[in-house]
């Protein structure tokens, strides 16, 4: 499944990465919507879930999150909704760990 949040703030720390495999923090902004997956290797076998989706978060619950790579990379998001179908882009589309 998927879910979308809409990025609510970020640290400057996003728009410094340089290395080549975490390049994607620079595009980053306040106010877009995301596209995180959550599949397999990060769901738990308990649950089903993966941690930090937040389930049981509705309307205007904030959320925080961590890049993985660059732990200086990090914010707060809001959930919009849960998708059981992912149809997400492949800009501003991210898999959970």
């Amino acid at each position: 499944y998927c879910v979308e949040f809409r990025t609510e703030s970020l640290s400057q720390q996003c728009a410094l990465e340089t290395r080549p495999y975490a390049r994607w923090m620079q595009y980053l902004r306040e106010g877009h919507t995301v596209c995180v997956t959550c599949q397999p290797p990060a769901m738990s076998t308990a649950t089903q879930r993966c941690s930090g989706d937040g389930h049981n978060a509705h309307g205007e619950k904030i959320l925080r999150w961590e890049a993985i790579g660059n732990s200086q990379c990090q914010g707060t998001w809001k959930k919009i909704q849960q998708l059981e179908r992912c149809s997400c882009p492949l800009v501003h589309s991210f898999i959970f760990t």
